[in-house]
């Protein structure tokens, strides 16, 4: 159904005593309920199965030895580490002022509910504390720099 039989419909309705209008067919249903203070429209559009994508399989190149070796070491390494992301959107910094030593530095051990930075959004500073007992292994993110909602901001061994 086109928009401006839609605006037609809906225009029937609000110029009439109908509170409900339905009207379904093979491709679309179209649900117009009108109340004492609101009207909505619930279109929904006939469901298309897509067909399951299958990827070519493709064996990976082998790597040279001492390439696989060296590969192996820091797989093992991250297994053992975590990150701590930002639970919203905003700009990440390590101080509490400008003037202010870091909240935090790599190989510092810091214990649950330490506060490690602040994430501020909206003119709020929000203070992100430790989940756990960790070591600070490494700091992604430069101080007042942006952050998005599940960036990663420390990488932490849990102690």
């Amino acid at each position: 159904m086109e928009i401006k039989d839609l605006k037609t419909l809906i225009k029937l309705v609000t110029d009439t005593d109908i509170t409900e209008f339905e009207m379904e067919n093979a491709e679309e249903k179209i649900l117009i309920k009108r109340g004492p203070d609101k009207e909505f429209v619930q279109v929904a559009a006939p469901q298309m199965m897509a067909a399951p994508a299958v990827a070519p399989a493709v064996a990976p190149a082998p790597a040279a030895p001492a390439a696989a070796g060296a590969a192996d070491a820091p797989a093992a390494q991250d297994d053992k580490y975590e990150t701590i992301n930002s639970p919203i959107v905003g700009t990440f910094y390590r101080k509490p002022s400008p003037d202010a030593d870091p909240f935090t530095k790599e190989g510092a051990i810091v214990e649950k509910g330490q506060t490690i930075c602040l994430v501020e959004a909206m003119k709020l500073f929000n203070e992100i504390e430790a989940e756990f007992k960790c070591k600070i292994v490494e700091i992604l993110k430069e101080d007042a720099s942006p952050v998005e909602f599940g960036d990663p901001l420390f990488l932490v061994e849990p102690l």
